[in-house]
């Protein structure tokens, strides 16, 4: 390299080195002149001599050096350690115990009532007096509870209307009495005889 077409201004510094002439090797020599100075770039290092910082890894089928592994490995551990503090494995507070649920129980007397008074008490009764169509008020609802409880579901409105009617027709031919519809003396105690017993 000449430097004679150079700007005086250029910086050198990253040029490289010219060998010595004899005349500088000479005059650069000092006290230490028989020491000879050797300079190994890292990339001229044997891998082999080097202090462990070059140790390669094989992982997954990818090389890598103990550096990366441990990088890698600090990574994961910031990972997981994020995880927790998200779910709030490091909040001093303790968790809070769920709110305790009681059950009311009945006591076994209200039950052993309940029980006693079922078998005592008949579920429907029967009405009091013979109805019609056309007929309303309770006796006709009552009239509906006992046939609906008999199998016979009809709407308990109070009204003996057509609905009603076939539901006692039906009550009739199954009893094996007159179908005509209305409630008489012997379709009310064919009634009354079904719901007791």
């Amino acid at each position: 390299m000449e430097r004679e077409g150079r700007d005086p201004g250029y910086d050198d510094w990253f040029d490289e080195p010219e060998p010595p002439s004899e005349t500088q090797s000479g005059v650069a020599r000092s006290v230490y002149e028989d020491a000879e100075e050797v300079w190994v770039l890292p990339e001229d290092e044997d891998p082999a001599a080097a202090s462990g910082h070059h140790r390669e890894v094989v992982v997954a089928g990818r090389t890598l050096t103990l550096t990366q592994l441990i990088i890698i490995a600090a990574s994961l551990l910031a990972i997981f350690f994020a995880i927790l503090a998200a779910a709030g494995v490091f909040n001093g507070k303790k968790a809070a115990a769920p709110p305790a649920v009681t059950v009311p129980t009945k006591p076994a007397t209200t039950t052993a009532q309940t029980t006693t008074n079922a078998f005592t008490t008949p579920k429907t009764a029967a009405p009091s007096q013979t109805l019609q169509p056309g007929d309303t008020g309770a006796q006709v609802k009552t009239l509906q509870h006992a046939l609906t409880s008999l199998g016979y579901p009809v709407t308990a409105d109070g009204d003996y209307g057509p609905a009603t009617q076939t539901a006692v027709e039906k009550f009739q031919k199954a009893q094996g009495l007159a179908q005509d519809g209305v409630v008489g003396p012997q379709t009310l105690a064919a009634m009354q005889q079904a719901l007791s017993g």
